[in-house]
């Protein structure tokens, strides 16, 4: 019997996929729980610092399976208390969208850090045509990722949004050539792997977390995150760019 979820480590990045390509994708319970579970491990993990997310055979994520759910089966919310979704992970997780990410899948893209799209892939509350509601996430993270004149037009209407507008509005951050999203995402991957950690997880976590606080909090909480890297990595960046790494766009 096949995995329903597939891990694979190279060097600091790991790649999970969803392997369900005969469905598109979709999550039943069981990859559900599997999908939550790969995700627990790469947090876990220590020789691991970033994750691409992905799915098998051209597609992303059709959302939960709803073959599944017509048999009466209860579907959990995967943003609820004990949800896949219901945080961010604490490292980095890109996104590697072709085909579709829709309905639950488009919650399951949101909640990556970075969404790089195919130029075919799309976008899209297609469960709005079955009456299922989104508990995924999406009618959070959604507005305040676009906007709420986006996020509500996705929401009502259902409409298809293609990888080039979904790129205008900031709901995909890159669009590669079909047939190469893993492996632009594994690069990116990679590039983000071999940055200082202790700073890029710092202005990671205050990115999120500043949302739900004042201007001022926001500020010091900032502050206060940032003094691990200053003592442990900024002198030591700070040296290697004035000896010429770094500069001109090399990375470090």
């Amino acid at each position: 019997m096949k995995s329903k979820i597939v891990v694979e480590k190279k060097g600091y990045v790991t790649t999970i996929v969803i392997n369900r390509p005969e469905v598109k994708n979709a999550l039943d319970k069981e990859a559900t729980a599997a999908l939550g579970q790969a995700i627990t491990d790469f947090e876990s993990d220590h020789e691991a610092r970033v994750a691409v997310l992905c799915g098998a055979g051209g597609a992303f994520c059709s959302g939960a399976d709803l073959k599944e759910l017509s048999q009466g089966i209860e579907y959990d919310a995967w943003a609820g208390a004990d949800g896949p979704l219901s945080r961010p992970a604490s490292k980095p997780v890109i996104a590697a969208v072709a085909g579709h990410a829709c309905a639950g899948g488009l919650g399951v893209a949101l909640w990556c850090d970075l969404r790089i799209a195919e130029e075919s892939a799309s976008f899209a509350v297609l469960s709005r045509r079955w009456g299922v509601p989104m508990s995924d996430g999406t009618t959070v993270r959604l507005p305040r990722l676009v906007g709420m004149g986006h996020a509500i037009d996705m929401l009502l209407t259902a409409r298809i949004v293609s990888a080039p507008e979904a790129l205008t509005m900031g709901l995909a951050n890159r669009v590669v050539p079909d047939g190469t999203v893993r492996a632009e995402a594994e690069a990116l991957a990679e590039t983000i792997a071999h940055f200082p950690q202790i700073a890029m997880l710092s202005d990671r976590r205050s990115t999120y977390k500043q949302t739900d606080l004042s201007l001022e909090k926001a500020l010091e909480l900032e502050e206060t995150l940032a003094q691990q890297a200053k003592k442990i990595e900024a002198q030591a960046g700070a040296s290697e760019f004035a000896s010429g790494a770094g500069r001109h766009g090399r990375l470090i």
